[in-house]
């Protein structure tokens, strides 16, 4: 029989959570992670799973959601320990059938609950399982240090931080094209956090959280984790640009246009039309 911590899932996870860590964005127990799971890629484990599943209430009702599994970190725990423990430390859930609540079959064999951010991931996941056709399968949220640091001193307008983004690094036009949404500031693991990121992965892969971090989707742990490594990069660079003095000389709106054409990908027409990124 297969062994569950040898799973893709599983081993993706510990990969995913412990690169996190060593990249310095999720201290102690910060940040999140959330994989939607198809029912045949649980089947071969079910032999591993609890007897007796603990059953939770949804805050939020999840009918996009119905039936779907998940596997997700726990409230609480540090990711520089999924990788000594993932048993302990994830938590492998079915949401029911109208979706209104969860069963945890696997995990958190210590204690505890899912991330308390489960409402917000799952907002998300929802709008992008539609928007993407059930492509996009991850939900990620850490706090990127040079990404959350520009929330304090740049425009929090959409389309001029995504500019500053795009012209920070040049491969982020190319994998984040549709730009990044920011939120207001808002008390984290709650519903309404939750509703206002959801409404802005509508439109955007990567959305801020100002002085707080960052939500990205995707459809593997890989593309997701690649999606928010290339905009904390790009954020890094714009740190140490404006350190040095700020900007005297950029990427321009007719080589994005010329970037976009080559790697067939359409920027993001707002984040275009910004004259230039700047930081007032």
């Amino acid at each position: 029989m297969q062994n569950i911590l040898s799973s893709w899932f599983v081993q993706g996870m510990v990969k995913a959570t412990g690169d996190m860590w060593l990249k310095g964005w999720d201290e102690r127990n910060g940040g999140n992670v959330s994989l939607r799971l198809l029912a045949e890629e649980v089947a071969p484990f079910h032999h591993e799973f609890a007897a007796d599943p603990r059953c939770v209430e949804l805050t939020q009702p999840a009918p996009g959601l119905a039936n779907c599994w998940f596997l997700v970190t726990g409230s609480g725990k540090f990711f520089r320990n999924v990788p000594l423990d993932p048993a302990d430390s994830l938590a492998l859930l079915q949401v029911d059938e109208r979706g209104l609540s969860y069963k945890i079959h696997w995990g958190l064999i210590n204690g505890g609950l899912p991330t308390s951010e489960l409402a917000s991931h799952f907002q998300s996941h929802a709008v992008r399982k539609t928007l993407t056709n059930g492509h996009d399968r991850v939900i990620m949220h850490c706090h990127a240090t040079n990404f959350m640091a520009l929330s304090y001193v740049v425009s929090l307008d959409e389309a001029r931080f995504t500019r500053l983004l795009w012209e920070g690094s040049t491969e982020c036009l190319v994998v984040f094209p549709d730009g990044v949404g920011i939120v207001s500031w808002m008390v984290p693991g709650t519903d309404g956090i939750g509703a206002a990121t959801a409404e802005k992965m509508q439109s955007h892969s990567l959305v801020m959280w100002p002085f707080h971090g960052i939500f990205g989707a995707g459809p593997t742990l890989d593309e997701t984790f690649g999606l928010i490594d290339t905009a904390e990069k790009s954020s890094e660079v714009v740190v140490k640009v404006l350190s040095m003095g700020g900007i005297r000389q950029t990427i321009s709106r007719a080589q994005l246009i010329d970037l976009g054409k080559r790697f067939a990908v359409e920027p993001w027409q707002a984040a275009l039309d910004v004259e230039a990124a700047g930081v007032a």
